[in-house]
């Protein structure tokens, strides 16, 4: 992919982060929220679909009351995401409706990813919502989840969003000019990286820093969420927040930030869900063969390539393939549970029926339910 492609998406998902919406001193950074309010609206005026996944809420909170440090306890955090939610909202309100645009407060947790059910009514309501000129601010639900509260949260929720609407472009702002080869902060050389087409683990190691105080992820954090994109065929562009008519700029095809170039071969729907929306409920272990099988062939999960499984899952459930190296490699919708699973596991297909009693598929899991990470 090329900047210049950048130009014709239309469905575009912002992320913005704590410290692109607050100052130094905790308090809301209104110009700059201002500015992407006026940026968001003349990009929607030019027939661009957005929705906007905003943090800040804790962090608003947190300047509202003047603590001098950041919440510890989850009951702090959450009564901080509580003041600082409305306040966030109340704000954006202000600053879209003064160019016209209606905006609409959407709160996400986990379960509404992880439930096939769920995921399916959240992505209706986001396209209604774009269907009607509405541009949605999207948020975790700080106030009553407890295991979102925590590093990388709404980096990992904007990449899911994306896949939930099809995106055709994921744009971070945050306070860095995009991925270095080395962290600038500490060594005034490291160059940044225009494009990025493959994320490594070098990559991933050398970027395992947390945000401001504040913030609630760093670079790590952003780079799961590429990995995440780039894999359903999305491209994402890290920019600085700060940057002048920076989504203007990105959406020229100017060479902004850090692109990561997605994979050609976008990924269904369907596929997207098992792969980053739903919760693994389990391991199936299976040998060399079966990995390169459904790697390089695309072929089903056969009991003969499975060595072992852990967890206790029922037909349905999403698992985790794992390889012989011990690193999860795929996930998919399983046709067995798990105590079928080790009954069979290491056997051919025709021995199923008289191990279990009956047999109502040859596959563990059919290639159709089977969606590859890397």
């Amino acid at each position: 992919m090329e900047r210049k492609n950048l130009t014709q998406c239309k469905r575009i998902v912002v992320k913005v982060g704590t410290s692109t919406l607050t100052h130094p001193t905790e308090q809301l950074n209104l110009l700059r929220m201002e500015n992407l309010a006026r940026e968001m609206s003349d990009l929607h005026n030019q027939g661009k679909e957005l929705l906007l996944v905003s943090s800040g809420a804790i962090g608003v909170g947190v300047g509202r009351f003047g603590l001098k440090e950041p919440p510890r306890t989850i009951p702090m955090k959450q009564a901080m995401a509580a003041v600082g939610q409305g306040t966030l909202l109340h704000m954006y309100e202000k600053f879209f409706a003064e160019y016209g645009k209606t905006v609409a407060q959407v709160l996400l947790t986990k379960d509404d990813f992880t439930e096939r059910m769920r995921y399916l009514n959240g992505r209706n309501a986001l396209l209604t919502l774009l269907s009607l000129g509405v541009i949605p601010i999207i948020n975790e639900n700080d106030t009553v989840v407890i295991d979102e509260i925590k590093f990388g949260d709404n980096d990992t929720l904007s990449a899911l969003v994306a896949g939930l609407v099809d995106a055709d472009l994921l744009i971070i702002l945050s306070d860095i000019d995009g991925l270095y080869d080395d962290d600038p902060r500490l060594n005034p050389a490291a160059r940044r990286l225009p494009e990025v087409y493959e994320i490594t683990g070098e990559m991933e190691d050398r970027s395992r820093t947390r945000g401001t105080r504040l913030a609630s992820g760093g670079m790590y954090t952003k780079l799961v969420a590429a990995r995440m994109v780039m894999a359903a065929g999305i491209p994402l562009v890290i920019a600085n927040g700060s940057e002048k008519n920076v989504l203007r700029c990105i959406l020229a095809g100017e060479c902004l930030g850090t692109l990561f170039v997605p994979r050609e071969n976008k990924m269904q729907a369907r596929k997207q869900w098992i792969a980053f929306g739903s919760a693994s409920q389990g391991q199936v272990y299976v040998d060399e063969g079966a990995e390169e099988a459904i790697r390089l062939r695309g072929k089903s999960l056969l009991p003969s390539g499975v060595t072992r499984v852990e967890g206790d899952f029922e037909r349905g459930n999403v698992v985790s393939l794992i390889s012989p190296a011990g690193k999860e490699f795929a996930r998919g919708i399983t046709n067995y549970a798990a105590e079928e699973i080790a009954l069979i596991a290491g056997k051919k297909t025709s021995q199923i029926e008289r191990i279990l009693g009956s047999k109502d598929y040859d596959e563990i899991i059919h290639r159709n339910n089977l969606t590859l990470y890397d």
